[in-house]
């Protein structure tokens, strides 16, 4: 189990291998694809994220509203695809993490290459366990956009699985392979 702090710095992700288990403590964002639309469009206005992009790490997500006394609802990953047209735009200016379900598109995969990024699997299924690692939770852009919006999350030891990692390695294919019979 390799434990990790975000945001990330280049030389933790480098060290990083597809099935590496993971506990990620620090601070990621939550953010699906309208927010991931906001975001880019930001961007290319030439303004500024809602968020230090430099290291950060964003969890693909739109949690439950919070039962009293708890800092966040369930908080299960979503299908990580419909990301995948504006995950360039994010990894060039500094993002380096990712977490979702599901595989990624050969532009992503080329990114995470390119840009030194990492994609990290989150049990589906599994939403109330992780929303357990969230110690805070705050909405720091888009509240419109309700259980979408941009929020700035404290996880302590959130478990994670490296799928795609900067070696140009994916966990899917390399799963299917080791598997298949002749």
């Amino acid at each position: 189990m390799i434990k990790l702090n975000a945001p990330l710095v280049q030389e933790d992700v480098m060290k990083l291998k597809i099935g590496d288990q993971v506990l990620l403590s620090g601070v990621i964002y939550t953010a699906r694809d309208a927010a991931h639309q906001k975001l880019v469009d930001l961007l290319k206005a030439g303004k500024e994220l809602p968020f230090n992009p430099q290291g950060s790490v964003i969890f693909y997500v739109g949690p439950s509203p919070a039962k009293p006394g708890q800092v966040i609802g369930a908080a299960g990953p979503t299908t990580s695809y419909r990301m995948d047209p504006f995950v360039s735009d994010l990894l060039k200016v500094g993002m380096k993490g990712m977490i979702g379900k599901g595989p990624r598109s050969q532009e992503v995969k080329d990114g995470i290459v390119t840009y030194n990024g990492v994609y990290f699997g989150a049990t589906g299924g599994a939403a109330a366990l992780l929303a357990k690692t969230i110690t805070e939770a705050e909405v720091i852009a888009f509240p419109e956009l309700g259980p979408e919006a941009v929020r700035r999350l404290v996880v302590k030891d959130m478990p994670l699985i490296v799928v795609n990692d900067c070696h140009g390695d994916d966990l899917y294919e390399k799963g299917v392979k080791d598997f298949q019979k002749d």
